[in-house]
């Protein structure tokens, strides 16, 4: 009697089996198919070998797949289309970043600093100035900071696809009134766009900007026309002090070693948040930190931006457009954009 119910058990296992199966491998197939075609469309730049390879790649995914669907040498095709998917996965891992290609001119160098006692002196600081996305005057320039005179931490987020996707910019602003921005970005080669699904497959390196506030913050509100908006956050001294320094110490890791940009795991927020929780310790993730749009949300929820203010008021006071587009760029941008912006003293 055992025996049976054993028997039949297993019988019952197989037949669940086969059903899932026969579900289960058709959608691993087309998501491996589909993975495979992402990464050849945006790996290969060779149009022709491109399209012949997406070619051979789709025609063994379906053929596999009308097999395994009409139950027809389903082994025979299934092992090529593994071996198929073995290759690329092989071409895959070997793809690694580079320091060198034909850098874009807003990206061509990667910031850098050296860290003197309380000094930093921060190397390659962007300081263009934008007329147009297109037309703009290229300057690099050595600067020292005094991190004794650190007074003030403010994140800007500058909307450019809708109200859940926004980059973060992290500025630090000094006692004599000198502002220096971070902003980890994609590193663009000459003539090419960014692409949020592209940066799933390998298709960009990350660089760390640090720039000057008429420069990084100018550009997207006087020349793209993204909106921007400015929080003063929270952060005591010591805390902006470190904060600083692992910037600092993040750019000499990607100036010393390429690295990907990853639109998911290796961006302009998730980047920032691993540092400030290194810093802070006990930050919560949430989905507002890949939705960086509702990053104004998480700040408030954790007692960071100013209080005594609704959320409300704090984003309509930190829209800073028009006044950007008025300071143009006069010497004291950093001081206009600010004002009526509530910010700790």
């Amino acid at each position: 009697m055992t025996g049976q119910l054993k028997s039949g058990s297993v019988i019952s296992s197989m037949h669940s089996w086969s059903k899932i199966s026969k579900v289960g491998l058709p959608i691993i197939l087309l998501l491996v198919m589909a993975w495979g075609s992402l990464a050849l469309y945006y790996q290969l730049e060779n149009k022709p070998l491109r399209y012949a390879l997406l070619f051979l790649w789709s025609g063994v995914c379906l053929t596999s797949l009308y097999a395994l669907v009409v139950n027809y040498h389903v082994k025979y095709f299934l092992t090529v289309c593994g071996v198929a998917a073995l290759g690329l996965s092989i071409w895959w891992v070997q793809i690694e970043p580079r320091l060198s290609r034909e850098w874009a001119d807003d990206v061509a160098r990667i910031s850098s600093g050296v860290v003197q006692g309380d000094y930093v002196v921060l190397r390659d600081v962007r300081n263009f100035t934008w007329r147009t996305e297109n037309d703009y005057d290229i300057v690099w320039e050595n600067r020292t900071y005094d991190l004794r005179e650190l007074s003030r931490v403010d994140m800007f987020l500058s909307y450019w696809m809708g109200p859940a996707i926004a980059h973060t910019l992290v500025s630090f602003g000094f006692s004599d009134g000198s502002q220096v921005v971070f902003s980890v970005e994609i590193r663009k080669e000459k003539n090419e766009q960014f692409s949020a699904l592209g940066g799933f497959f390998k298709k960009f390196e990350m660089t760390l900007i640090a720039a000057d506030e008429r420069d990084i913050i100018r550009t997207r509100t006087n020349a793209r026309g993204e909106d921007v908006f400015i929080y003063s956050v929270d952060m005591s001294p010591s805390a902006r002090r470190d904060l600083f320094l692992a910037y600092v110490e993040k750019a000499n890791e990607l100036h010393r070693k390429a690295k990907f940009y990853h639109t998911l795991t290796a961006n302009c927020t998730t980047i920032v948040y691993t540092m400030v929780s290194r810093i802070v310790g006990g930050l919560p993730r949430s989905y507002q930190l890949l939705l960086s749009g509702y990053l104004p949300e998480y700040l408030y929820k954790l007692n960071a931006l100013v209080p005594g203010v609704e959320l409300a008021e704090l984003k309509k006071q930190a829209y800073i457009n028009e006044r950007a587009l008025q300071a143009a760029d006069n010497a004291s941008f950093s001081e206009r954009i600010r004002v009526g912006v509530p910010h700790f003293h």
